[in-house]
Order: structure tokens, then sequence, then C-alpha cells
């Protein structure tokens, strides 16, 4: 049995079976037949060649889909997320990083808006056996089939929840975030999900989805570059620029260090009003945690404005992991120590973990 820990976001989509680690930006293409395929030089990782057949058709996926493909696809809409790419992105994850031919069972998760309508659609969507093809950079072809014995959807944000509760066995752990109330600032690509755990216990009315995601900030730099330079920067191409804080278009370099801090005050500003309306009543909260790749970017400026207790982020630790992360702390729970029937269905809202019993949105560390 492999376990994995999947976050498909808008932006990346990251993996983790505990050991090793995989993330690459959410976009597909068509594949293209390459002529030369030696490098030019030394360099290029093996991750960054994601190229696999599914279902009788072909794909570039992440990197390698941005180098190669005429025709790409990337999103920001939900409904074509699940319809169109979260089985690609999951199946070319796992491709990947699965080992064997052994069963698989995942965890992932769903903003908190989208989780009843999407829920049972990514189940059906990823559950059973695929057979693929994986081609290696060389040309070479692997067939496969990966099988998916069970997969649970839970609200996203919890997986930095349980990514705090949860040792890597699966195990309760940091007494400190089991007996608090913690909310959760979560922010991705495309959304930003606020979440409220009080004493593990789910809080559904401090609970919500908003569309403040950091794609908002390069939305906003992508239409200043155009009124410069006259040229689309596609979304998913600022990423490398934002972090480098400059963009050469058309041989002219651009310095993004100034317009971004304005990006992102004005983008931390809006986040941080969203919350204390939404948390107002929630005034005994004890630690505020700020998870997901949009989290990392905003945080210097969140912390100065929200009003609580907040939790600095780890600059070793790639906060773009916690969910997955926890999600994988969270199928261990779940399977390897049996606590959950092979037969039982996701609930709702998720079970917190405990010992040794499942409860709806609670966990008695001592039972």
């Amino acid at each position: 049995m492999e376990l994995f820990g999947i976050d498909i976001g808008f932006g990346f989509t990251k993996v983790t079976n505990g050991s090793d680690s995989l993330v690459f930006k959410s976009i597909y293409g068509e594949a293209t037949d390459i002529q030369f395929r030696e490098n030019l030089l030394d360099g290029n990782r093996q991750e960054d060649y994601l190229h696999l057949e599914v279902d009788g058709n072909a794909f570039f996926v992440g990197e390698l889909a941005e180098r190669q493909s005429t025709v790409r696809y990337f999103t920001l809409d939900q409904n074509q997320l699940m319809g169109n790419f979260a089985k690609v992105l999951a199946l070319a994850a796992l491709a990947r990083m699965s080992k064997g031919q052994e069963p698989i069972r995942v965890v992932t998760g769903l903003p908190i808006k989208f989780l009843s309508s999407y829920r049972e659609q990514l189940v059906q969507q990823l559950s059973g056996r695929h057979s693929i093809v994986s081609i290696e950079a060389d040309g070479s072809r692997h067939e496969r089939v990966i099988h998916i014995a069970q997969v649970k959807v839970i609200p996203q944000p919890f997986g930095s929840l349980y990514n705090l509760m949860l040792n890597e066995r699966g195990d309760a752990g940091d007494r400190r975030f089991l007996a608090e109330k913690v909310g959760v600032i979560d922010i991705g690509f495309r959304t930003a999900d606020y979440s409220v755990a009080n004493k593990t216990k789910y809080l559904e009315r401090a609970s919500r989805t908003y569309d403040t995601g950091i794609s908002q900030a390069f939305s906003t730099l992508a239409n200043k570059l155009q009124e410069n330079s006259g040229v689309n920067v596609e979304l998913f191409r600022l990423f490398e620029a934002v972090r480098r804080g400059n963009i050469k278009i058309r041989g002219k370099n651009y310095d993004l260090a100034k317009i971004l801090e304005r990006i992102y005050t004005q983008l931390a500003t809006e986040i941080a009003n969203e919350v204390n309306q939404l948390w107002s009543d929630e005034w005994d909260i004890d630690t505020i945690v700020i998870s997901g790749g949009g989290g990392v970017v905003l945080a210097p400026y969140l912390e100065k404005i929200l009003e609580g207790n907040v939790l600095t982020l780890d600059p070793q630790e790639d906060a773009r992991f916690n969910n997955a992360h926890g999600y994988l702390k969270f199928a261990r729970y779940l399977w390897e120590r049996g606590a959950v029937p092979a037969a039982a269905a996701t609930p709702a809202a998720p079970p917190a973990p405990a010992t040794p019993a499942v409860t709806s949105g609670e966990v008695n560390p001592e039972a």
C-alpha cells in the first residue's frame, strides 16, 4: 500500500509520500514530437520532464508543457479544473512518484465552498485503475497501471491543520494545537480559505472561501506589464519573474520590486479585512496560521495588520506543501493505524484525529 497527499492547486500541483516530494505548475499541453532530445548543457531536472499518455491521449505537463507545447491549458475556473485538469495532473504526479504496483490511497482537498459540489466528482475521477504510459526524456516508454484504491477529499485548509496537529506517523502530535483555538489562512493561487478549529472542533461559521488568491496580484501585474510593453504575459509565466523581482520582455528589463510592493500591500489589506470581519466573533483565537504558496509571499504584510497572534512561518519549510504534508499525515492516520473501515464514506466536515475512534469534527487525544 502506498499513501500520498496530493494538493491540486490552480497554480501548482504538490504531492508527497513522506520520503519524496514533487511540485509542478498546474498546466498541461498537447505532446509534440521533439526531434532533438539531448540537453544543450547538463542541469535539467528529471521532474521537469512529465510526459504521459492517458486514455490514448498524450500530454506534456508542468514545465515541459510551458516549454514545448504549442497548445497549453491553464485555468482559474474550478469547473474546468475538476473536469479537465485534475485527473491528468494527479496521474502525472503519481506516475513520477509511485514506486511499484501496490494499491494507492490518496488524501486530497478542495476549497471549502467547492467541497460539496465537486467532492464526489473528484473521487470518481481518481479512483480505480488507470492505464498510462510514461515517456522519459530519452524517448523510452514505460506502460503501467496505477491502481488508486481509495480517495479521501477534505476541506483544503484542514491539510494545514492536520500538518500542525499530527506527527509523521499520523498520531496526535503537538498538544498545543490540540488544546487551542486555531485559525488558518490558506492562500492559494486562485482562492484563499479561512478556517477555524476550536480544540480540534471545526467551526462552520468561521470557515469560508474567498476569491482573493495570489492570482489577483499576478493579474494586476500582468495588466501593468501589458500597458508598458504591449505584451500580454500569461499568469503562469510570471512565477519566476516575480521570484526574481524583474522580467525581460523583448530585450527590455522591467523592475518589479516597487509595483509588487504596492500590489502585495493592497491584497494583504483586502485579505486581513476579510479575515477580521469573518472572525469578528472569534476574538478568543489563540493562534493564526498563515499557509499556502500565497501565504509565503503575503505573510510579511499580513503579520503587521492581522488582529491576533500570528504564527511566524518557518523559512526552512516550503509552505506550499503544508496542505499536502497534512493530507499525508491524515492518510497515515486513516489507513496505517486502521482507524476507519475501508468502506467508510468521507464525512462532509472532516474528522479530526482521534484515538482510537474518529468522530466528526472532534478529537479526544486522551481517549
